[in-house]
């Protein structure tokens, strides 16, 4: 999709108070969840980064982000390096480099399963060695239609899918969770940060209503 049109959609999907109350849900995501897969002392890259709220929130020496979406960048803090680049070039600027690399709700977003592969080579080649790519996606085996509700989305994945591209591209898979949070923000459940918290500790509630998979792999 070209970059003027990305800028516009995401405005249309997350309007200004949506925006607000996924940053506070974030805040809490990284502090009870992610935080403890990341090293503080680690180098962490958010592709397709968005809006900044896992970036943001949480801690690591070094931050850095990419996104085509030329607003990213206002919503950054100060202390993430910006790429306004295309993910695929990640590699011609980091080589076994990377701690951690997080990709939330993105690969979705690809055009094929062609693509996929080469995303994950370049991934592969940026980490160091044991560095973890850590992912969030929605999970097609329980959405139905509702996975193609968005516009941007091409590439179906399920998390048994996807860890066998995983493997086929030399990762090994440190944790798979085949349901872990709801598919989006903007539905009619409760968002309230201390929900949040309290659902984080509850992985009954996952079974129930969870319909993103989440999944750890390490080089």
């Amino acid at each position: 999709m070209e970059q003027e049109k990305l800028s516009e959609l995401y405005k249309i999907r997350f309007q200004e108070e949506i925006l607000s109350r996924k940053n506070d849900i974030w805040k809490v995501l990284c502090s009870d969840f992610f935080q403890k897969f990341i090293p503080e002392n680690s180098t962490v890259v958010d592709l397709a980064c968005g809006y900044g709220e896992f970036i943001n929130n949480v801690e690591a020496s070094n931050k850095i982000a990419f996104d085509l979406n030329e607003e990213s960048k206002n919503f950054l803090n100060n202390d993430v390096k910006f790429h306004e680049k295309s993910v695929m070039e990640l590699n011609k600027l980091y080589n076994e480099e990377i701690d951690v690399i997080f990709t939330s709700n993105f690969l979705e977003h690809l055009e094929n399963k062609k693509a996929l592969e080469q995303l994950l080579a370049e991934i592969y080649r940026t980490l160091k060695i044991g560095g973890k790519y850590i992912i969030l996606g929605p999970n097609l085996r329980y959405l139905n239609g509702s996975y193609w509700d968005f516009y941007d989305h091409h590439l179906g994945l399920t998390h048994i899918s996807l860890q066998e591209a995983l493997r086929l591209n030399g990762f090994k898979i440190d944790l798979c969770y085949a349901k872990f949070l709801p598919f989006t923000m903007q539905g009619s459940l409760p968002t309230h940060p201390l929900l949040v918290k309290i659902y984080l500790n509850v992985k009954f509630a996952w079974k129930l209503l969870g319909k993103q998979f989440f999944i750890v792999a390490s080089k």
